[in-house]
């Protein structure tokens, strides 16, 4: 059984070799898409071991810095 050069989408017929360029040009394009972030990007400025919820758990400071101010 020999192989068909075309393909037939909705009455349309297509040609492999400009399907497969297509899809080609489609994943060319999608590699050098750019997302650009929903918000401004802030650095943490929180202790290494306060970044994490184990970390604040582990090594509570809110009542270090409690007694500090009395």
């Amino acid at each position: 059984m020999a192989r068909n050069s075309t393909i037939i989408i909705d009455g349309k017929r297509y040609l492999w070799r400009d399907i497969l360029k297509a899809r080609r040009e489609q994943k060319l394009a999608e590699a050098k898409a750019k997302q650009p972030t929903l918000f401004r990007l802030i650095e943490d400025a929180r202790p290494t071991s306060q970044r994490t919820a184990a970390g604040r758990y582990a090594q509570p400071i809110l009542f270090n810095i409690i007694d500090k101010q009395d």
